[in-house]
């Protein structure tokens, strides 16, 4: 296989994971890297670093256009972005000094979790829940447009929610992903959220944690240029079509075979990394 027909190759299945990311709301770095690793046996360092940079492009024009419309709240994003970036550092730290092979596990168990989460039903909290005393102080209330118009909440949890999303950053550096699933979890049961606000704001900061982790890689060499090109644009290619896919199709056929593919995906990483072939 030459080079053209390597980026070629690379580049169409990264337009299927950033497709499939789009439409499950995981993002295509959970598809990333155990395809590059698994089927094109790339150093999962070198994926890991060409997955950053495509959370970075792919986050940034989604980001813009939620903040626009209002669902985002910016105010939270900004104080997590202070746990998720140090976490996101600690990570990429780690990924240098762990074995490629816990790595590799790692990042299976991970996949196991968004294979749960990528199909689990979402259900609205109850927006009249007394305020919470730090949140106040930091303001970081709000309100988002519904149906019937503006709807404010009220933050729950803070400490909670700041801790999730320490952890959040720390499987982003490691692991190349934006880690969403996490972000989301925090922000959606640890704060109570209303969900679109959760989504939003996670894919707000997403682009800022990688940012973070894909700095250290760069620094030491993990960025290949001509890997994270294609990678990029096919991820970023692949989550425009999904996104207006979405609004068309109803996805929770594909959520369902999503969820069966990375299953199968995590185990294989699971088992490569066990058995030291990664």
């Amino acid at each position: 296989m030459n080079i053209l027909e390597f980026t070629l190759i690379v580049g169409l299945g990264s337009l299927l994971a950033g497709f499939l990311g789009a439409l499950t709301g995981l993002g295509g770095g959970v598809v990333i890297v155990p395809l590059l690793t698994l089927a094109f046996k790339v150093d999962i360092r070198y994926a890991i670093g060409a997955s950053l940079v495509s959370v970075i492009a792919t986050s940034s024009g989604a980001a813009a256009a939620y903040v626009k419309e209002g669902f985002t709240n910016v105010r939270i994003g900004m104080f997590l972005e202070v746990a998720t970036t140090i976490g996101a550092l600690v990570g990429a730290f780690l990924t240098a000094k762990l074995p490629t092979s816990t790595v590799a596990v790692i990042f299976g168990l991970v996949l196991l979790y968004s294979a749960f989460s990528s199909h689990r039903s979402r259900q609205e909290h109850q927006l009249n829940t007394q305020p919470d005393p730090l949140a106040t102080r930091l303001k970081l209330d709000g309100s988002y447009p519904t149906a019937e118009g503006e709807q404010s909440y009220h933050v729950q949890n803070v400490t909670a929610g700041f801790g999730l999303m320490f952890l959040a950053g720390i499987l982003s550096g490691l692991l190349g992903i934006g880690s969403g699933a996490v972000k989301v979890l925090a922000m959606d049961r640890a704060m109570q959220l209303p969900f679109k606000v959760s989504t939003t704001t996670s894919n707000f900061m997403i682009g800022v944690t990688a940012a973070a982790g894909a700095g250290v890689y760069l620094s030491r060499g993990y960025i290949d240029p001509g890997l994270a090109m294609p990678v990029m644009l096919g991820v970023l290619a692949g989550s425009l079509i999904g996104a207006r896919m979405l609004v068309k199709i109803k996805p929770k056929l594909l959520r369902q075979i999503f969820s069966v593919v990375i299953l199968l995906l995590a185990i294989q990483m699971i088992y490569n990394g066990l058995t030291g072939r990664i």
